[in-house]
This record gives C-alpha cells, structure tokens and sequence, in this order.
C-alpha cells in the first residue's frame, strides 16, 4: 500500500468518527494566524538578476517586491513560518542566515519555517546566487552585500511582527488550475500558439494550483497559492514581480486587507507562453488569479489536528569534478560565464582545500494537520518531481514547491539528466557549480521525501 492510499484510508476513517471524539481528538478551533509584509524593491538603482545577458543595472520600476510573512499556529502551540519573496531565488548562506535567526529569536525551529522566491527574473542579485554568472565590478557587489544584509534584517523582523499579529483563524484549503504553463523543452516557443490551438503542446506540465486560505471571522487575512512555472514573461530593466506579482496585485485588489502570497512549484522545464510583453504578465497573473478565486468561491477542507514536520540536508554527488589544472587553464577562456565560474571555484579550492563531491541539499515537509502533505524541495526542480511524487503520495492531497530556501542549481530527474540540455546539466555553469549532478540524483532526492513522508504518518 502506498503513502498516499494509507493515508486516503486513514482520513476515511478519520471521517467515520462521531463528532465527540472529533472534538477530543483534535484542535480545529484553536488554530491561529499572523500575517505580516515588508516591501524589498532597492532604494537605488543596482544589478538585477535572472538573466546572464544583462549588462546595465536596473531602470526603474513597474511593481514593488515584496517579501510577505504569514506564522500558523496549531492548538498545541506548534508554529511553522512561510516566507514569499519576489526574488530570483537565495543562496545558501543566506536562507540559513534568515532561517537560523528566526530560530534563535522566535523558537521556531529551521525545520519549520521556509523561504519561497518567486524566481522573478526581473529582482535583484542577492547574495551569492548566481554569482559565477555576472561580471560586475567590486562597487557593485558592496551593493549588492549591503542589500543582502537589509533583506536578512527586514525578513527577520517581519516574521516577529506576524508573530505580534496572531490570532484565532479558520484554515482551509483545496486545488485549483492554469493551463499557461508550457514544457519549454518539448516545444519551441514561436510554436507554441499553433501548438496550443491545435492541441498539440508536448511534454510533462503540471497545472495545478494550490490554494491554502486563512480566514479570522468573515475576513479573509491571507491566502497562499502555488504554481509550477517560470516567472519569466519580462526580461527587461524594471522591478517587477512578474506574473506572480501580478496575481497577487489582483487578489489583494478582489480582497482588501487580504495578504496574497505565491510560492513557486517545480516549474524548472515550464515557461509562460507566449511571454515578453507586460500585457501578458498582466493576463497570466489576471489568470492564476480568477484560479485562485474560483478555489476560494467553491469547496474547501477545514484544516484540523496539530502540524508535524520534518527538515534534512541530504548530500546530492556530483559527477567527474575538474582537477586544479583544469580550472586555472579554464580562467583563460573567452567565455566570461567559463572564466566567472573557474575563479569562484578556485576561490573554493583555496578556503576548503578542494572541492566537495556533494552539495547538501534541502528537502522539507510539512503535514499541514489533517489537511495537505506540502514537500519543498531546493533549487530549480523539473516537473518530473512534482508529478511523481503526487502520484506516490497522494494526487489531491500533496503540494510541491520548488525554488525554495536555498537555490543552488537545476535539480533533474534521471529523465531530464540523461536527455541532458540547459535543465539537464548545462545550467551548472550559471550557478557555479563544478559538475552535473550524478546519476542517483533523483533517487537521492525522492528517498528523503519517502522518509520524511513516513515520518510523518
């Protein structure tokens, strides 16, 4: 029997039970929320990040940035700390920075609060990610330190301040759908409005849409909301959200007073198309939107029970590393993308003495009461790994995130490794990482989730 099926007939029987043991078995009333905001668009003008090609800071603005806090809390007093950012995605230093100190001044524990980026490719460079990918002058990167440190600050505070704004909240939630998102490597984007026309689009997608609302009384403080694709519809030279920022403007429109907040699923290998014109970021937000409105409009679970979690760094291997010699002829190239990534990883080399086999890898999951299993998972992950493990542990009641806590690489499945291309191996280069993953990569990642799921039960 499969996780998914034990728990569909756990939560059968669970249903069967008379209401008085219901209220002895469970705390559906005492749950709580706390909901909190601070704005993160750069007060000056800096290097942006997402696109290898840029050579200009930013130009301006179209929508501000946002990094949105909401803390839940069960009626064991258990609490778990969700973070949306409008960022490309966060390094590791970091994340564990943010993480480590909400830990220190909150009490809740790394395992239970979680960062997700948006992946705007319209936001600023932060931290170290994607570093090997930009050419840019020491003044800059002080900048960019400086508005690290403040995000680290700002995110911080700002998971107190929801702390200050518990209270007493009725969760629920359900799953929605957009159908916008397109496999990128299975169809060629000049194609793709033929190809939608005729029904022909090819390739693995996931279309869900995953919608956690939180209600105190008749109001509707905030909701959450996942989808599994590219914020890539703009590429020029203003802050933006994009079409995440976008849906997230309509809803807290439809909803005022209401924080709306998005988190990105594994949408590594899908893009928004046809894309690069504001009016379409406008329309795929409108449309994630009105899905996010017709889930709050028709039937959602309450959410009872108390959270479980869990929280590991597994150690991912990567394939043949280059040698010493490789790397410092490397720094010769004409390519400044090759010569960007040898430097950091000599740097590398010289602090640590060489360079690690494995890279340690996030995966998170949260049992969110009696309500849905939410696995979060590192880096830029293939759909692959959405679609598997829904279909393991249960299709209707499991949500996976992506581009979440630490963004360190594109995570393939053994599919997408083997057939190889930018998402199989070739995008190594950008993030600065010495080699393709190897081969057991997706077992490696899908053993943990199957741990920490059982975990759990």
């Amino acid at each position: 029997m499969t996780i998914g099926l034990k728990r569909r007939v756990i939560l059968t029987l669970f249903a069967l039970l008379p209401a008085s043991v219901l209220a002895t078995a469970c705390h559906a009333d005492d749950w709580q929320a706390g909901a909190a905001k601070v704005n993160i668009t750069p007060e000056e003008s800096m290097w942006m990040s997402g696109y290898g090609g840029r050579d200009h800071p930013s130009e301006g603005k179209l929508t501000d940035l946002w990094a949105k806090t909401l803390v839940l809390q069960d009626g064991a007093g258990e609490k778990i700390a969700i973070v949306t950012l409008d960022l490309v995605g966060l390094d590791r230093g970091t994340e564990l920075s943010i993480r480590e100190r909400i830990a220190d001044e909150y009490e809740i524990p790394v395992a239970n609060s979680a960062l997700f980026s948006s992946h705007t490719h319209t936001g600023p460079v932060v931290g170290e990610n994607l570093k090997a990918m930009f050419s840019i002058s020491d003044q800059q990167w002080e900048q960019i330190d400086a508005y690290t440190s403040k995000l680290i600050d700002d995110v911080v505070a700002s998971v107190g301040e929801a702390i200050g704004d518990l209270e007493p909240a009725s969760i629920t939630w359900g799953n929605g759908f957009a159908a916008f998102a397109v496999n990128r490597r299975n169809n060629r984007e000049p194609d793709v409005p033929m190809l939608r026309e005729q029904g022909l689009l090819q390739g693995p997608v996931d279309h869900s849409v995953p919608v956690l609302a939180v209600r105190c009384g008749e109001e509707l403080k905030a909701v959450v909301f996942g989808y599994a694709c590219h914020a890539t519809v703009l590429s020029f030279y203003q802050w933006s959200g994009d079409y995440p920022g976008f849906a997230q403007i309509a809803l807290e429109e439809a909803h005022p007073g209401t924080q709306a907040m998005f988190w990105a699923g594994c949408g590594a290998d899908q893009n928004p198309l046809p894309r690069r014109t504001v009016e379409l970021a406008q329309e795929y937000g409108n449309r994630l939107a009105a899905a996010v409105e017709e889930v709050l409009e028709g039937r959602m679970f309450k959410i009872s029970g108390d959270l479980r979690t869990a929280y590991d760094e597994i150690e991912l291997e990567f394939a043949d590393l280059p040698t010493r010699e490789q790397l410092e002829a490397t720094t010769k190239s004409d390519s400044h993308y090759e010569r960007g990534r040898a430097n950091l990883l000599l740097e590398r080399w010289d602090a640590n003495g060489g360079l690690s086999r494995t890279y340690p890898y996030p995966v998170q999951t949260w049992r969110l009461g009696d309500g849905p299993t939410w696995v979060t998972l590192g880096g830029e992950v293939v759909v692959d790994f959405s679609i598997r493990i829904k279909s393991e542990l249960g299709v209707d009641d499991t949500w996976v995130a992506g581009y979440a806590n630490d963004v360190m690489a594109y995570i393939p499945s053994l599919r997408v490794l083997q057939e190889g291309g930018y998402e199989g191996g070739g995008s190594m280069l950008y993030y600065g990482q010495p080699a393709h993953w190897a081969e057991n990569v997706e077992d490696l990642v899908m053993e943990e989730v199957y741990r920490q799921a059982e975990s759990l039960e």
